[in-house]
């Protein structure tokens, strides 16, 4: 994001939470809703792909770090979705980074399409074990350009009265990497159904791995086999991970509809393997992916198995940074593995992804407005995320940084519940305009939990 300064042929039904029609103060004291299957039109599985092709020097001074590097107009294999990489993450991209791409369907080109080059507020924390990986490299936010089998790609480093070519060199490594989201949900077993009203969703192929099946109770709030559960909890205390003798706070909105992970065709392979946990989920971080806005929501799931792939084999994160993410009609699916209900630690605003969640709605929202359908699912979202955990959606809260910046690491710091990115962090994330509606959405997730 600029700051202020600056993805075996099997046949899958798209997995998602069922809405419960009971007002919120019912929904506090009820069980919450099973996991149910959701129709979805039957798609063949095909793999996605990343093509990464390393920049070159556009201009007759072949040395690395050039001022000017790109891609001269080629034909490649079909991709969805363009970023650049480069090999050291705590290297800012200073300039600018347009791509063009050719239409698969029509044959044409489209305009330059600029890339947002300040991407590094969505990552884990500095000094954890994800952020120190030798994966991490710098990365641009990533662009939806719809499925496309030609690209062009310049990269002009930043200008000005007190900048040289020694002074602001492009980044070393610099790599165009073009996302193919391949097509629905590779094959994966589900658990063995339990006793009680909840079912789990099943799909044909053959019997996958312990990891894979441990995932899918995960992802859809269950415990794996051989898990234990502790039956004297009531369920909406043991999703929140409270103890004996404490109890819910009376404020929990009705728990959404999220299309799980199984539902928007993720990879589980791609990922690292177990989940990663944080004590408690305080505050809600709201984002716009900055992906653009030239998508169809029939396309959602597409693009965000693009992102997943973007940000595990081209930026090199551990999942998927966000933990929700929202489409412009109001569609809400899960994001980094782990289980919808419970405090999975992300990768989304840096210094502040301990004890919050990161929401990723769909597109770029600086200069247009986000629908109306999109802040009302934030709300709808972090009413029953929120609310399990006993936080006011419309209240303040405290986080310890862990470094950024705005705050140095360790400082206690009041926050707005459901905050925007850039209230922990310099940026224009979510946006001018997605922040501006997020009064709206705090009203009416606080209206949701019955308050």
């Amino acid at each position: 994001m600029r700051g202020f300064l600056a993805s075996s042929i099997g046949v899958t039904c798209a997995a998602a939470l069922a809405v419960p029609l009971t007002p919120p103060a019912a929904a506090a004291t009820s069980a919450p809703p099973p996991t149910t299957e959701r129709a979805a039109r039957a798609e063949a599985y095909a793999p996605g792909g990343t093509q990464s092709l390393p920049l070159a020097p556009l201009t007759r001074d072949r040395a690395p770090g050039a001022a000017a590097q790109g891609l001269p107009r080629r034909d490649v294999r079909h991709f969805s979705l363009v970023g650049v990489v480069w090999d050291d993450p705590a290297t800012e991209l200073r300039g600018r980074v347009e791509v063009r791409t050719r239409a698969t369907a029509t044959g044409t080109w489209s305009p330059w399409q600029e890339l947002e080059t300040h991407n590094a507020e969505h990552s884990a924390d500095p000094g954890t074990a994800e952020s120190a990986s030798r994966r991490v490299r710098g990365a641009t936010a990533p662009l939806w350009v719809g499925e496309s089998d030609g690209v062009e790609v310049r990269v002009r480093a930043e200008s000005g009265p007190e900048t040289t070519r020694a002074a602001a060199p492009l980044p070393g490594g610099m790599r165009l990497e073009l996302v193919d989201p391949g097509k629905g949900a590779p094959p994966a077993a589900a658990p063995e159904p339990e006793e009680g009203p909840r079912t789990t969703t099943t799909s044909a192929g053959p019997p996958a791995s312990a990891e894979a099946v441990a995932a899918s109770a995960a992802n859809a709030g269950l415990a794996p086999l051989g898990a234990t559960e502790i039956p004297a909890l009531s369920q909406a205390e043991t999703e929140a991970g409270l103890g004996a003798g404490q109890h819910t706070k009376p404020y929990v909105g009705a728990r959404p509809s999220i299309t799980t992970r199984h539902g928007w065709g993720a990879d589980e392979g791609l990922r690292e393997k177990g989940f990663v946990y944080t004590k408690k989920v305080k505050a809600a971080f709201v984002h716009h992916s900055a992906t653009g806005n030239n998508y169809r929501c029939s396309q959602a799931s597409s693009v965000i198995r693009s992102i997943y792939r973007y940000h595990v084999r081209s930026t090199g994160w551990r999942d998927l940074g966000y933990n929700f993410l929202v489409d412009k009609c109001g569609n809400i699916y899960e994001g980094r593995a782990g289980g919808v209900s419970k405090a999975v630690l992300g990768a989304h605003t840096l210094g502040f992804n301990s004890n919050s969640m990161g929401i990723a709605v769909l597109g770029t929202y600086s200069d247009r407005k986000p629908s109306s359908a999109a802040v009302k699912a934030i709300a709808r979202l972090t009413a029953w995320k929120l609310g399990i955990y006993g936080m006011n959606p419309d209240g303040k809260t405290y986080l310890k940084s862990g470094g950024g910046n705005l705050y140095r690491k360790g400082k206690n710091v009041r926050l707005n519940v459901i905050s925007g990115h850039r209230d922990g962090f310099a940026t224009n994330c979510p946006g001018k305009l997605l922040y501006g509606k997020l009064d709206t959405s705090r009203a009416k997730a606080a209206r949701y939990q019955g308050r």
